[in-house]
């Protein structure tokens, strides 16, 4: 008898696993990958880490499937970067478009801190909850640079650094104390268009006017009380009460099931077909060196390597079966050369007949935009940090330091400029001028390839470089990008430009088996060769500390500091 009632009590609860309402749910306060990591140890380390494509596959999915009837998403402190939030509000909005609810949970919205982007998330929720002991920390937005010349002097350490040209402000930090005109008007320009889109994101979302929304930022942090007087939050709830609540909307029998395995789950089901004409997704996230893509053990990030990028575009412009190339750019920059390497086989991606999309994701910019420029198309978020389409170099003159602290140092070479990249002595005035002349070259191809990619002319580029920082927004009015939009609008855009069906595949690249992994490339053609690795970075996780004091770096074409709007 004991055993039919586990038989019976097994069948229905496979019955019911099988049929019963969904309730999916996202928790983001660990945070998402923009993208799986394609070196081995990372892919292992991000295992249990939620991909923004899955989310995204998900809640596209979703939107149709009957058993789904309601989205919760805890929201932490500490959201992803602004164009990634925009990415979910996006999804969400045509989620909730479909007539399922969505609930947005946080225990705070900031704990003694600023919370604006986070709430902003939570606002393209039909209800947001907030645990009682929470506050709402809508303060707006705000954007700091350090200078560093005053306490680099007393070290007896000076720069050497040339830029081209005034809003190309990485140089900055070491050779000013106080912002420029130019440095000042950047940066503020930002930090109004974030707030225009936050205000208007806000006030569409909890159906306020902008003005009174604006009133709220000056008002702000709020007491949670505070907040649900002011309509920011529905009601105060801990997550068992919203919980609660939410199954009984759509029923008590509802399973909870994260969105990553529901997109998993539905990937699983679907068997590719060989041959089956699809997109190419080419993935390059981080800072951008020569050689190839890795991240490091020590918790350092990744970074976008030439080789790898420009090893997976050629393997997807060889393959017949493969359309039109997305090509998803998540990069502060980098090196000038690894950046026209990889700006070289978008050019020849479209020459070969293939329409190529540009994704941006929180940043695309100096670098990150050279290698975006020659696409058919570029799709960003409003909120994706763009153009400053320029460049800087130089050296720290670490003499006085030396000196200071009892260290001697002699050069013995042969060459009048053999030793001119010391960092113990200054550069000379002849010296100097080579280093003028490389910038004016380098600053020159950059702003004519822009021109070429964009159709520009040269002085309209040359207008909107100058190293400035763009939001997607301001981007889009200047030109530097043709759509908004995250990665599902590029892929829509890139089938509709091939001709493929709306439901056409989407194929990550470099695609290898396991045994393809294993084994040695056998030449630079092969798309083994595509593959990232794990790379023992210097400075490890002090990588970004390392960047705020100018410690050396990845190369003259990228974004110095923390540019990530959170």
């Amino acid at each position: 008898m004991d055993a039919t009632k586990v038989i019976i009590d097994t069948v229905d609860r496979f019955k019911q696993r099988r049929t019963a309402p969904l309730v999916l749910e996202l928790d983001l306060t660990e945070g998402l990958t923009d993208a799986p990591p394609s070196d081995p140890l990372g892919a292992i380390l991000a295992m249990r880490k939620t991909s923004l494509a899955d989310v995204l596959a998900g809640l596209k999915r979703a939107r149709k499937d009957d058993r789904v009837k309601a989205l919760i998403v805890k929201i932490g402190t500490q959201s992803p970067g602004l164009a990634v939030v925009q990415e979910l509000r996006q999804a969400v909005a045509l989620f909730r478009a479909s007539g399922k609810l969505t609930v947005a949970f946080a225990e705070s919205f900031g704990e003694f801190s600023g919370g604006t982007v986070p709430y902003y998330l939570a606002s393209a929720f039909e209800r947001v909850y907030l645990q009682p002991s929470g506050d709402v920390g809508l303060t707006g937005i705000a954007m700091e640079q350090r200078f560093l010349r005053g306490a680099l002097g007393k070290l007896g350490v000076e720069y050497q650094l040339g830029q081209r040209h005034e809003y190309k402000t990485a140089a900055n930090a070491f050779t000013h104390d106080h912002m420029t005109d130019a440095h000042r008007e950047s940066m503020g320009r930002i930090t109004e268009s974030v707030t225009e889109q936050v205000v208007a994101g806000v006030a569409e979302g909890r159906a306020l006017e902008p003005a009174r929304v604006r009133e709220l930022i000056d008002q702000g942090p709020f007491i949670g009380s505070e907040a649900v007087d002011a309509g920011l939050v529905d009601r105060m709830a801990y997550r068992d009460e919203v919980y609660d609540e939410v199954k009984q909307a759509v029923g008590d029998n509802a399973l909870l099931l994260y969105v990553g395995r529901y997109a998993k789950a539905l990937t699983a089901k679907k068997l590719p077909h060989p041959g089956e004409q699809a997109v190419a997704l080419v993935r390059g996230n981080g800072a951008i060196r020569l050689g190839r893509s890795g991240r490091s053990p020590m918790g350092g990030g990744g970074a976008m390597g030439s080789d790898t990028i420009c090893a997976a575009l050629r393997a997807a412009r060889r393959d017949d079966s493969v359309k039109a190339v997305v090509f998803r750019v998540d990069s502060p920059g980098g090196s000038y050369v690894a950046s026209d390497a990889i700006w070289r086989e978008v050019v020849l991606t479209r020459k070969a007949g293939k329409p190529i999309v540009i994704s941006m994701g929180d940043l695309a910019a100096s670098g990150g935009y050279m290698v975006s420029m020659a696409a058919d198309v570029i799709v960003a978020q409003p909120g994706t940090l763009t153009g400053s389409i320029g460049v800087f170099g130089g050296k720290a003159v670490i003499g006085g330091l030396l000196e200071k602290i009892g260290v001697t140092s002699e050069i013995v070479g042969e060459g009048a400029n053999s030793g001119m990249f010391s960092p113990t002595n200054a550069f000379s005035e002849a010296q100097w001028a080579r280093i003028n002349a490389w910038l004016d070259r380098v600053y020159d191809d950059f702003v004519n390839k822009v021109a070429e990619g964009r159709g520009l002319t040269r002085e309209r580029a040359h207008e909107l470089a100058k190293g400035r920082v763009w939001t997607g927004a301001d981007a889009l009015e200047n030109g530097l990008v043709d759509e908004l939009g995250g990665l599902e609008d590029a892929l829509a855009v890139a089938r509709r430009k091939a001709g493929l069906p709306v439901d056409a595949p989407v194929r990550a690249y470099p695609r290898l088996n396991p045994l393809e992994r294993l084994r040695p490339a056998e030449s630079s053609e092969d798309k083994a060769a595509a593959l990232a690795r794990v790379r023992v970075e210097a400075w490890g996780p002090l990588a970004h500390l390392a960047g705020e004091l100018g410690l050396p770096s990845y190369g003259p074409l990228i974004l110095p500091g923390s540019w990530t709007i959170r």
